[in-house]
């Protein structure tokens, strides 16, 4: 008994640890910038100013102040690779909310998830458990009518989504691929589904179907339906070859013209609830409108935004939102006659880099992908409290990595060439000139008899133009991983020598100390002891590799991070261990060394963890958790910054107890 009792305290002062432990930890601060892609948006039809705002990577932010500020909301699924793109509240109970959603890794995949108390607690819903949900409605007169569209077919409920039968014939080769679902605002029963090829209707509720298809271009995917609220014959649906409309209740389709065809990518329509002769058309080159129920449209919008949702305040139809892909949520006050961004407090960017200006402290630059012209390059003068666009000249290029010269020159390797950015300057420039020299020799016969070698050397010049996933910018060489080889330049990036290494063309990776060169492919490793005379290609292990980064420390010693785990070599990569003491022994995004205090900082895609070495790697401590998945982290000012793949940059709070500056922590 008395060892029982002893047992009992000491998971009692276990957890009260624990729990002192999690008390004073902080949640992370999402520093931006601000913006990025958004999939859809709902309000709360008992308080409209409350709305909902659903990603690509499985997260519901909300905004309390009609899309003004955003907050996380929730998180649904165990992945990052959840699409959100319909959210639908209990138009009777605000607090019944649905949420369909499909996996990206896995297409065939998906859910639907459902709350009863406001967004607290989240549920999947077990008869859709596992079917990739592409579209979903409630029933304007029937709330406990939910209906959903899947890549296997069409699903109802008619209990609130307690319970669930498809509708649509099973294994069907015709009604399958749902990508919009539409029912009567005053029939529950009818509904429409618009698939990858034309569009379905069943009028009784999945007793018999019927092709609408009579006026449609034969192989047009239908992205979106409506029925109009006032007119239950007035059926509007866009497809890949435009807009149809019908006035038959589908019978017949007539394509509204007045949409150039670079536009028709229609992905969604939405009409004014106040005005039923209103229809917004968000297609993939900008925001449409009609006045006039589609006999005529306009372009209300930049053409470069893409629309994935509109929403149309109830209470005052001059109030719009847009969810767009790379600007993030677009909100007009008139109409849409005018846009600004309204994205304070969201921000879903996948940040490739992080650079602390190396003479102004307060100063931050980040690089991006997947944002074209809205990304980059960005920067902050202000530690990341605010965030100016610093990407003139780079014409919508990824950024994947982000380097300081000594001079202050900013140097960005892209998905289309080398740029740089002089200190001072406001618009970056290209810096591809390639030179490739070639040494004949041959041996000339003179008129004395005797033979003479003579070298003679030619060069040929190109332009880079492929993808440009790292640099190395040492005091006398710069180095380039490229995916058409290594590049090597001694003039600061006026010229570029190089190509092809040992074979191998397309580099991920490079870093140099000294001698010490290590370049790497997503699969090989290749070391150079002598500058890159030579080469040698040892294996890290006897299974195959995907490799992120690589890190040369101090000492020569040679760190790589990779899916498979973190390798190390001390002799040149002669030989090489697994990192596993104390650290995740898979997918490891990133393995740095942190100059100001000498240590190894290491990031893991499985947790948000920061894992830190002083014995040069041999054991690893856990550092703060900052709650979000990391692909690299950096020390800035005192504290840890992160990069993420969804969620922008992210700070540790000021004066958490596992601070940067003071390290360690527990195992």
């Amino acid at each position: 008994m008395k060892q029982y009792a002893l047992a009992k305290l000491l998971i009692l002062l276990l957890l009260v640890a624990v729990c002192a432990g999690a008390s004073t930890a902080r949640q992370w601060a999402v520093l931006g910038p601000d913006g990025g892609d958004v999939r859809s948006l709902a309000y709360d039809p008992h308080n409209p100013d409350r709305v909902l705002l659903g990603t690509s990577t499985g997260v519901i932010f909300v905004s309390e102040d009609s899309g003004h500020n955003w907050s996380r909301f929730a998180k649904l699924g165990a992945g990052d690779d959840y699409v959100l793109d319909h959210i639908a509240f209990d138009p009777h109970d605000s607090k019944t909310i649905f949420v369909s959603a499909w996996s990206v890794q896995d297409q065939s995949a998906g859910d639907i998830f459902r709350t009863r108390n406001g967004g607290k607690d989240w549920e999947t819903v077990p008869a859709m458990h596992g079917k990739s949900v592409r579209a979903m409605a409630i029933a304007a007169s029937d709330p406990q009518v939910v209906v959903a569209g899947a890549l296997d077919g069409v699903y109802r409920s008619t209990d609130g989504g307690k319970n669930w039968q498809r509708i649509s014939p099973a294994n069907d080769a015709a009604i399958k691929n749902i990508e919009s679902i539409a029912v009567d605002p005053k029939a529950p029963n009818v509904v429409y589904a618009g698939t990858w090829h034309l569009a379905w209707k069943t009028s009784d509720g999945g007793a018999n179907w019927e092709h609408i298809n009579k006026g449609m271009i034969d192989d047009s995917d239908v992205f979106s339906i409506i029925v109009s609220a006032q007119n239950s014959g007035e059926v509007f649906a866009s497809a890949c070859s435009g807009i149809y409309k019908s006035t038959t209740a589908g019978d017949q389709f007539l394509k509204v013209p007045g949409i150039p065809f670079t536009a028709r990518r229609t992905r969604v329509l939405k009409q004014d609830p106040s005005n039923p002769a209103i229809i917004f058309a968000g297609t993939t080159e900008g925001l449409w409108k009609t006045l006039d129920e589609g006999k005529t449209w306009k372009r209300v919008s930049n053409p470069e935004v893409v629309v994935n949702d509109v929403l149309i305040d109830p209470r005052n139809s001059q109030h719009v939102l847009l969810a767009t892909d790379r600007s993030g949520v677009l909100a007009s006050d008139d109409g849409a006659a005018n846009w600004t961004a309204s994205n304070h407090g969201y921000s879903h960017r996948y940040v490739s880099a992080i650079l602390a200006d190396n003479q102004e402290p307060n100063t931050l630059y980040i690089g991006v992908v997947n944002d074209r012209e809205f990304g980059g390059v960005f920067y902050s003068h202000n530690g990341g409290q605010s965030w100016q666009q610093k990407s003139a000249g780079l014409d919508g290029r990824d950024v994947f990595t982000l380097k300081q010269a000594s001079n202050g020159t900013l140097v960005a390797g892209t998905n289309r060439g080398v740029f740089e950015l002089a200190l001072g300057s406001a618009t970056w420039h290209p810096i591809n000139n390639i030179v490739i020299e070639k040494t004949v020799t041959r041996t000339v016969k003179l008129k004395s008899g005797k033979t003479k070698v003579v070298h003679s050397t030619t060069s040929t010049h190109s332009v880079l133009e492929g993808r440009v996933s790292d640099t190395d910018l040492g005091s006398s060489r710069w180095l380039a991983a490229t995916s058409a080889g290594l590049f090597v330049s001694k003039d600061e990036g006026k010229v570029w020598m190089g190509g092809p290494v040992a074979s191998e063309r397309d580099f991920v990776s490079v870093q140099a100390r000294g001698n010490v060169v290590v370049a790497a492919t997503h699969a090989k490793v290749l070391v150079s002891e002598d500058g890159g005379a030579t080469w040698q290609q040892p294996a890290l292990a006897s299974y195959p590799i995907n490799v992120r980064e690589v890190t040369v420390a101090p000492d020569s010693q040679i760190f790589i991070a990779t899916r498979e785990g973190a390798f190390h070599s001390a002799d040149f990569g002669k030989s090489w261990n697994h990192l596993v003491a104390g650290l995740p022994d898979k997918d490891i995004t990133s393995v740095a060394y942190d100059e100001s205090h000498s240590r190894l900082l290491a990031t893991s895609g499985q947790t948000g963890v920061v894992f830190e070495s002083t014995d040069g790697g041999s054991t690893w401590q856990r550092g703060p958790d900052s709650g979000f998945p990391l692909r690299h982290i950096s020390v800035v000012r005192g504290r840890y910054v992160g990069a993420t793949p969804f969620d922008g940059v992210i700070a540790q709070p000021e004066n958490e107890p596992q601070s940067a500056d003071a390290g360690g922590g527990s195992n």
